[in-house]
């Protein structure tokens, strides 16, 4: 498909991008500047040249958008359902932050929606979790990524088993499933297999971000996705750029 050029950006020119676009002006009740437009674009091209783009079944730019309302706009899949996020929570170059005490959002996607073995959660993190331990950054009870006390270290739980304590950064988190016996979590530019950690069936549960129930993070994201095992690496490459084609398109 041929990129469309109009003064200095690139046009949108894939469809899934031109419906998103449309979408988020319409819940914005403004347009988006070209930039933000591009980036959008050269996302979802990206990750369709890589491979990834089918493996994404739920997810929201939480970033980009002149509005709460417009950012909420799924990218991919069923809206959230905002739990007490308000206008001044959200900021268009770095996302929703939460409070650790009430905010989240329901995906609206159940654990129980991707196959056992074949999942991934992700986010992108501009800022850290800081407050209480075992807080939900994304994900459920028995599925999840979760921050603890301090902002320095993430845990993960995939599937029932439970991985290890590591280091992490602002920036992308992730994890995946492609087998019963381990599953891969990123942080911080690295990625971790989780040995030794075998699946087991689920309950149905809907997955959070931000937060769940009970369970709530200060963590400030700007992007999320759920669906069935993918690259971490590749979609990690992929939101950076996407975040970084934001803040330089946003005044």
């Amino acid at each position: 498909m041929s990129w469309i050029i109009t003064g200095s950006f690139a046009q949108p020119d894939e469809p899934e991008a031109l419906d998103y676009i449309a979408a988020v002006e319409a819940a914005d009740g403004q347009t988006l500047e070209d930039g933000v437009k591009f980036a959008y674009n050269s996302f979802i091209k990206g990750c369709k040249a890589d491979g990834i783009w089918d493996a994404i079944k739920a997810s929201c730019i939480l970033a980009g958008a002149r509005t709460l309302n417009g950012a909420l706009v799924p990218l991919v899949g069923t809206a959230p359902t905002n739990f007490n996020f308000e206008a001044g929570d959200y900021n268009r170059k770095t996302g929703l932050v939460g409070d650790g005490s009430s905010k989240y959002l329901n995906t609206n996607r159940s654990n129980e929606a991707d196959p056992l073995n074949n999942t991934h959660l992700s986010v992108y993190a501009t800022k850290l979790h800081t407050t209480g331990n075992g807080r939900t950054i994304v994900g459920e009870l028995n599925h999840q990524i979760y921050g603890l006390s301090g902002g320095t270290t993430v845990g993960s739980i995939n599937r029932g088993a439970n991985g290890g304590l590591r280091s992490t950064a602002t920036g992308f988190l992730g994890m995946s499933r492609a087998q019963s016996i381990s599953y891969t979590l990123r942080t911080a530019s690295i990625n971790y297999t989780e040995g030794s950690v075998s699946s087991a069936s689920q309950p149905v549960a809907s997955i959070g971000v931000i937060g769940r129930p009970g369970s709530f993070s200060d963590a400030r994201i700007a992007f999320y996705s759920i669906g069935e095992a993918l690259d971490l690496a590749l979609l990690d490459t992929r939101v950076t750029t996407l975040m970084s084609d934001l803040a330089a398109a946003i005044p």
